[in-house]
């Protein structure tokens, strides 16, 4: 391969005192990104992959061109003039104490907090009426803080504790064995974890998943054999016993397993996919014990969410799109045994339990509901919320008797409430003291029509009082796959953007789990576009009702959200401003090949399938549908160069072929942070100036010479 060239970085830059001026453009010179004649045959079709070699994320040419790129980008950003005023303002709005739900474990209380701006929040813990004492604290795990708590797990009596720590954002652990009341090491760490939690048999050992150590680049390489071990405690790791997915007619992608909290029955579930699984289920207190099948095929999602002795409360989705709770004993738990328990409603059902009763939240347009059922099925209650918004916990062990659940939406900060089971009241347990006042800020939702017009819901959140001129900064947020779903909740980062006029607006996306597998299931393979045609309608509903205007409209996403921004842009450049695809799958023929990333297709489908899917591929692929000679929006690709869930060299392709073929003066750029991930457990010290620098490239490519709030900083 020829050596990367690159090509010395040019800034001009004049600023006018005028505040309402527009500035100068920055003209940018781009390092020559080297092109290599690839090309691959897909069902008669020739396609071309000149930028391939970015694909070696081992490779001295890669490195390079990582270092030379981040130059250009830096470069760039320096030049923002506000783009300090935004960090400092963070910085300022970020540092106050926030504090994680409190859950008990043997004597003690545990809860996390962050006094501030530290950048991983610390475990502390407390018995009875005496002062939180530190119990573990992931800033001290690495100089740099890019070394992060990644799980916690604890022994049904609390007596011992294994916990995960991710490096550099990766989604291969570490487990580490503790004796939770001395807080010492009992053994040697184990190693090579990935995509799995930590489950407890009694005080012997746990279980646990991971994959056979690819060759090649962990950080890229294909993982496909997803497999459960049994660690037994004093024993070294490479003794483990496999438990299940060592087999052919056993492999699957993504395996986990779970033993109930009475630890009479493992159960282990097991997918293809990132939707569907079949489940498992042995009795541990039979030495002879064999998995038993519940469910053989992959059709639905489901996972026993609890037991009385034999009887098993499932939740599903089969038969039942917004899912539904039923039982079963385990002594016949095949799905035709099935009993419904607490039924299907017309809203999603995500239940959690606690304190002898079963919590069943419900999102209501994205909203959250809550009831009360004890374990007859009798609804006990509905819980009034404090408002409007998503709540998260009433999760605990059965003998709890007190529990906690928290609330916020987009303009309020989390809160923390104690909840008494027995008579439905709840006391403010804590609220954060911050600088932001959220009455001064207001949500509303709206339905718009899609192209195809279907109706989607949109929260739309900015500062009371705000004029719709069509001239307000707007950023337009979404996500819209693998039926994950946006609630409302609140962000720092976001309360910066609205403090600066700015409008922040979230639809609810086909292929979201918003209103359960059947409006997930209109988002995925050669029904993709519809989430497409969702977000572009979104646009244009902000557009036409004088939100805001194309020359002050962002979009952003982050990964499902990424390729959403990426096909978004290349399809329609002349909806928005500026685009922000954040860690995205943006090569659509080839993100089977690497990591996780064939588990993706169920959402997806792949390339190899036939040629109508591989055509439907490419016809959206954001590094495959960049035009010549077309003014794409300014544009921040973002990404991590140890992100090894969505690998980098999706943004590098895309970015790469933006930098091409881009035709006018618009910025099309890539920031790549190092030692990073995919954003789980990144430094608070990366996310502000992450925050800092997406902001301001954004204002000032709206126009903005200075910041439209002087006075807040």
């Amino acid at each position: 391969m020829k050596k990367i060239l690159t090509i010395l970085f040019i800034l001009t830059l004049t600023f006018s005192s005028n505040a309402q001026s527009k500035p100068e453009p920055i003209t940018v010179k781009y390092p020559i990104t080297a092109k290599v004649d690839t090309v691959d045959t897909y069902f008669g079709t020739e396609i071309k992959d000149p930028y391939r070699w970015l694909e070696d994320d081992r490779s001295p040419e890669t490195e390079a061109w990582v270092k030379e790129q981040n130059k250009t980008t830096f470069g760039y950003l320096e030049h923002v003039p506000f783009r300090n005023d935004l960090k400092n303002r963070l910085e300022k709005l970020w540092n106050y104490e926030k504090l994680g739900s409190p859950f008990k474990k043997g004597d003690y209380t545990y809860f996390v907090k962050n006094n501030g701006l530290q950048n991983q929040y610390v475990v502390y813990r407390a018995k009875g009426d005496e002062e939180p004492e530190v119990f573990l604290d992931p800033n001290t795990f690495s100089e740099d803080g890019t070394t992060s708590l990644a799980g916690l797990s604890f022994t049904k009596d609390g007596s011992l504790a294994a916990y995960q720590i991710s490096e550099g954002g990766s989604d291969w652990r570490k487990a580490i064995i503790i004796n939770a009341e001395t807080k010492e090491i009992v053994e040697d760490t184990l190693i090579d974890i990935k995509f799995s939690g930590l489950s407890w048999k009694g005080k012997e050992g746990f279980y646990y998943s991971s994959y056979d150590k690819p060759k090649g680049s962990e950080l890229s390489a294909k993982t496909d054999q997803h497999k459960v071990y049994y660690h037994k405690l004093g024993t070294p790791q490479k003794n483990d016993k496999l438990i299940f997915g060592g087999t052919p007619l056993e492999k699957h992608r993504y395996i986990g397993a779970n033993v109930t909290e009475d630890n009479k029955y493992l159960l282990i579930s097991a997918s293809v996919s990132t939707s569907g699984n079949k489940l498992f289920i042995q009795n541990l207190e039979d030495p002879n014990g064999l998995l038993i099948p519940m469910v053989e095929d992959t059709e639905s999602d489901n996972y026993v969410i609890d037991n009385i002795g034999s009887k098993l409360y499932i939740v599903t989705d089969r038969n039942a799109p917004n899912k539904k709770i039923v039982t079963v004993d385990a002594a016949n738990p095949e799905a035709i045994n099935w009993v419904d328990f607490i039924p299907e409603t017309e809203h999603v059902l995500n239940p959690n339990t606690g304190a002898g009763y079963f919590f069943t939240e419900y999102m209501v347009d994205a909203i959250s509901k809550v009831n009360q059922y004890d374990y007859d099925g009798k609804l006990i209650r509905e819980v009034k919320l404090p408002g409007m918004g998503s709540v998260g916990g009433f999760g605990g062990e059965k003998e709890d008797k007190e529990l906690y659940f928290s609330f916020t939406n987009y303009n309020t900060p989390a809160s923390t409430y104690k909840f008494d089971p027995a008579t439905g009241e709840y006391e403010l347990y804590w609220k954060p003291e911050i600088d932001f006042n959220a009455a001064d800020y207001t949500s509303e939702q709206v339905f718009y029509a899609s192209k195809d017009g279907t109706k989607v819901p949109m929260i739309i959140t900015y500062k009371k009082g705000t004029e719709l001129n069509g001239k307000n900064p707007t950023i337009l947020y979404a996500y819209g796959g693998f039926n994950v779903s946006l609630t409302p909740s609140f962000s720092i980062g976001n309360a910066v953007w609205m403090e600066q006029g700015g409008i922040y607006a979230v639809p609810n996306l086909r292929g979201g789990g918003e209103y359960g597998k059947k409006w997930h299931d209109a988002g995925i393979k050669t029904k993709k576009q519809n989430v497409f045609d969702d977000f572009i309608a979104a646009a244009e509903y902000l557009i036409d009702n004088k939100y805001t205007s194309k020359e002050f409209l962002a979009i952003r996403g982050g990964s499902n959200g990424g390729l959403l921004v990426g096909a978004t842009m290349t399809q329609r450049p002349d909806l928005m401003q500026v685009a922000l695809p954040a860690v995205g799958v943006m090569d659509m023929l080839r993100y089977h090949t690497f990591t996780a990333g064939a588990g993706w297709a169920y959402d997806y489908g792949t390339a190899d399938d036939d040629d109508e899917m591989f055509q439907y591929l490419k016809g959206y692929s954001p590094v495959h549908n960049v035009k010549a000679d077309t003014a794409y929006p300014a544009t921040l690709v973002t990404t991590g160069d140890h992100d090894d869930r969505v690998v980098p060299a999706h943004s590098f392709k895309f970015a790469a072929e933006l930098q091409e073929k881009q035709e006018g003066t618009n910025p099309t750029l890539i920031r790549i942070e190092t030692n990073a991930g995919h954003g789980a457990g990144t430094p608070v010290s990366k996310t502000i100036e992450q925050f800092a620098d997406i902001f301001g490239f954004t204002l000032f490519n709206m126009g903005y010479t200075e910041l439209p709030n002087k006075t807040i900083l």
